[in-house]
């Protein structure tokens, strides 16, 4: 079976990638694409997948734009960070969907259902879809993560989170008692998530929250040096150039 993976963040991507093989050494991932440009231009050149993985938001747009600019007849499972009247829009059109993290029992009832359904596949009502989702492209902030904790899975709502950091080539959620989580998240991608009221992006490895902020000092260059609560790993400074924009968030 041919697979096709439309997703923007590339460690999600490369995870279910080894989820579907896990499932499926058969399986054939075709490519991996960030945005729907990318998506649109792969579609126009090649044959049709057996099967679309579709993440909601991507780099450029909804990845529902993708099927306004070519025909795909390809069943679909929409992968997003989202619930709520995401999952009753994709109910409502008979369409399967994945809430990220992907769990892999879930990913393995999708694929049972997409076997059990694909000689009857019917292609989804796009403008009845592009209704149903329109809110999402009011703010709708993420409002909590899930994290996986072993073999556990535990929801963190963003009140209980300090601060985002890039570490060692991957993305940690720290809770406000100290807690280092790995999530399946870039900080470009969080801060389009994230409400911009109580998150601000300091610098390239971290995204704090405005209750974690302890202390501020004036350092060199015009960057400031910010304490965190709980104490971060490495120094924390503001560049020079996100100073100013700092200074108006934090007087909002």
């Amino acid at each position: 079976m041919n697979v096709l993976i439309i997703e923007d963040e590339n460690l999600t991507a490369k995870r279910l990638e080894g989820q579907l093989r896990k499932h499926d050494p058969a399986i054939q991932v075709l490519a991996r694409l960030p945005s729907v440009a990318a998506s649109v231009a792969w579609l126009q050149e090649h044959p049709a997948p057996d099967l679309i993985f579709l993440d909601i938001h991507l780099e450029d747009d909804l990845g529902f734009r993708i099927f306004e600019q070519v025909q795909v007849n390809t069943p679909i499972i929409f992968t997003t960070a989202y619930d709520e009247y995401m999952i009753q829009a994709f109910r409502v059109n008979s369409i399967d969907y994945l809430l990220k993290p992907i769990n892999y029992d879930e990913l393995v009832a999708a694929m049972t259902k997409y076997q059990q359904l694909r000689q009857h596949f019917t292609p989804a009502d796009l403008p009845a879809l592009l209704r149903l989702v329109q809110p999402v492209q009011e703010p709708d902030y993420k409002d909590r993560f899930m994290v996986t904790l072993g073999q556990k899975l535990r929801s963190i709502d963003t009140t209980e989170v300090a601060y985002f950091c890039f570490e060692e080539g991957a993305t940690f959620l720290v809770t406000r008692q100290g807690q280092h989580l790995a999530i399946d998240y870039s900080l470009d991608k969080l801060v389009q998530l994230l409400n911009p009221r109580q998150f601000f992006r300091v610098n390239r490895q971290y995204l704090v929250s405005l209750a974690a902020i302890n202390v501020i000092h004036n350092y060199s260059a015009g960057r400031l040096e910010l304490e965190l609560q709980p104490q971060a790993r490495q120094q924390v400074l503001v560049s020079g150039d996100r100073a100013t924009e700092f200074k108006e968030w934090l007087g909002k």
